[in-house]
């Protein structure tokens, strides 16, 4: 009887997650945008469908994260020199728990604009939370107590402007990226103890931009697909695009497309990576992931520079690709071909990345507008809901609620019906 009560729990915990009722890291459960929530409200302002509105104390760019009764992010003071953990009771916006993680004396510059010391979005999973502040640290946190299970500040890299790239959770292991002006590498530790299983230096030709460390930086967050059976770690990157087995490091393929910057993750379907090379480069980008070593000249499908987005990342939902670049336009592409679907001036300017549940697109801009329209070959806004202050960090979804972060608050919009 305890073996087939624990089994029920296993399975009833499993089927909840399956359900959308989580959303682990930068982007949802799989790393896409997409939620499985079928009841999302289409409207909402400050007076409407809001169920709590939380104030987030200092600045962070980093996005929600939700498990359970608890939603995470960070948070850090605009000068860097303090950096937090914040978790929100997901029933009432009641901070929970709100823990300074670093001190940091002398942190480098950035662009205050553009980025924070708190950009990069935490993982989490039963019973612990991952927040990475780049190379100023990355921290394991118990989520009942919040107290600190490890911490690493020596894995170094000069970010330039700022850390962004998110961690990804794969079996045992906690995944960074680090590319900056000096250093670009990738870092698997060990989620228990914390401590380093891998690390890959990018090993990319980088002859060709000589000593200029601005063009080697970038700020992705990779994504683990399985192709033909077997799992890839793809991860973009300044210059080009490569994949390693997520269990050892082993680089399995490559693909040169310049630009930097890179801030969009990976996806994948119909056969094909999809890729954006941020400042530059090719644009937006599909490549077939099934060769070994240098593809470049081998396996890309095909390419497209103007209006790609160099900060949001795409979506892919129905064999099309949605985007918004950050000057406001939104575009589809047939994700097959790379043709243009259609194309629409949204207005105002974008960072965060779309999210899509029920068939819907959320587009969340930074003068504090959410375009909602239907995700099919023309587009159809249904509603665009005002906030008094705007996104600079892409929404996160779970049970039917969006948890929308603006520059100042945590909101949780649900229809109230």
């Amino acid at each position: 009887m305890r073996s087939f009560l624990s089994l029920f729990v296993t399975l009833s915990l499993a089927a909840a997650a399956g359900a959308g009722d989580n959303w682990p890291q930068f982007r949802g459960p799989h790393g896409d945008g997409h939620a499985d929530a079928t009841k999302l409200p289409l409207t909402w302002s400050e007076k409407e469908n809001v169920v709590w509105k939380t104030a987030i104390h200092d600045r962070g760019w980093s996005s929600p994260v939700v498990w359970g009764d608890q939603v995470w992010l960070t948070t850090a003071t605009a000068d860097g020199h303090e950096m937090y953990a914040v978790c929100v009771d997901r029933a009432t916006g009641k901070v929970v728990h709100d823990v300074k993680v670093f001190d940091v004396a002398k942190p480098d510059p950035l662009n205050n604009k553009a980025n924070t010391y708190a950009s990069p979005t935490p993982a989490i999973e039963e019973g612990r939370v991952y927040v990475h502040f780049g190379s100023y640290g990355t921290a394991c946190l118990d989520t009942k107590t919040a107290k600190v299970l490890w911490e690493r500040r020596d894995l170094p890299c000069n970010h330039w402007r700022g850390p962004a790239s998110s961690p990804i959770i794969y079996g045992d292991l906690l995944i960074l990226t680090f590319d900056g002006y000096d250093l670009q590498y990738l870092a698997a530790l060990n989620k228990a103890t914390g401590k380093t299983v891998w690390k890959k230096d990018r090993g990319f030709d980088y002859s060709s931009i000589r000593d200029d460390g601005d063009q080697k930086k970038a700020y992705s967050t990779p994504a683990v697909f399985t192709v033909n059976g077997k799992p890839q770690l793809v991860s973009p990157a300044a210059v080009g695009t490569a994949a390693y087995d997520p269990r050892t490091g082993e680089e399995l393929w490559r693909v040169y497309h310049g630009g930097m910057n890179a801030a969009a993750p990976p996806l994948y379907g119909a056969g094909r990576v999809f890729l954006c090379t941020g400042s530059g480069g090719l644009g937006v980008l599909a490549v077939r992931p099934d060769g070994k070593g240098d593809v470049t000249r081998t396996h890309l499908a095909w390419s497209k520079p103007r209006g790609a987005p160099t900060r949001t990342a795409p979506l892919l939902a129905g064999g099309l690709l949605f985007m918004v670049n950050e000057t406001g336009i939104a575009s589809c592409l047939e994700a097959k071909t790379g043709k243009q679907v259609w194309q629409e001036r949204l207005g105002g300017t974008f960072t965060a990345s779309p999210v899509c549940a029920g068939g819907y697109l959320y587009f969340c801009s930074e003068n504090g507008v959410t375009h909602v329209g239907k995700a099919g070959r023309e587009w159809k806004e249904v509603a665009a809901n005002r906030l008094d202050d705007g996104c600079m960090a892409t929404p996160a979804i779970a049970g039917k609620a969006l948890f929308l972060r603006t520059r100042t608050h945590l909101y949780r919009i649900e229809r109230k019906d």
